[in-house]
């Protein structure tokens, strides 16, 4: 396969090294599935909080700023410490991530998310339509990655990729599969 070309064209390797841009702190987050299952996840209780975490990988968000966000509440959620805002705050702070301009927005961007007023109660709904968006998203993701592969790659890695694909494709499909089925 052609080294240039990504198996999903724009996804990097590592979920959690993308560089933070101005549009991942947008102000309009009380329709944002992302903000608002991580709004209920800083005040949901430890059980529920670790179960809805489960649930959702890394790069299942799309703003590279929830994707960190989840990152840091996952990893204290994991060690068993509180995983409110203060203490995500307090681990920002201490990995130096609150430093600067990006640091001032990261702030204020916990901030938004923290008072969005999402219920925590309803933390697995807004964790299953996060996925339940990132599963579509996968689909069209891959069908413009096997549109490039049309136009890019030699006829005999043609079948190769669309199986890489597929097998991606199935695999998010187990996982939802898996997903719904937690719900019943």
């Amino acid at each position: 396969m052609s080294a240039a070309l990504a198996l999903v064209p724009g996804q990097t390797q590592s979920a959690d090294t993308e560089p933070l841009q101005p549009q991942d702190f947008a102000d309009d987050l009380h329709a944002d599935v992302e903000a608002l299952f991580l709004c209920a996840l800083l005040w949901a209780p430890p059980a529920a909080a670790k179960h809805s975490v489960g649930i959702l990988e890394p790069t299942d968000f799309v703003r590279p700023i929830h994707r960190e966000f989840f990152i840091l509440i996952r990893g204290l959620i994991e060690s068993g410490a509180p995983h409110n805002a203060a203490m995500v705050g307090a681990a920002l702070e201490r990995s130096g991530d609150l430093a600067g301009h990006h640091g001032s927005e990261r702030s204020r961007h916990l901030a938004n998310i923290t008072t969005l007023g999402a219920e925590h109660a309803a933390i697995d709904h807004y964790a299953r339509a996060l996925f339940s968006q990132a599963y579509r998203r996968s689909f069209a993701t891959a069908a413009t990655a096997l549109t490039q592969a049309a136009r890019e790659l030699s006829e005999d890695q043609l079948y190769a990729h669309m199986c890489d694909l597929g097998r991606r494709q199935r695999a998010l499909t187990d996982r939802r599969n898996a997903i719904e089925g937690d719900n019943q």
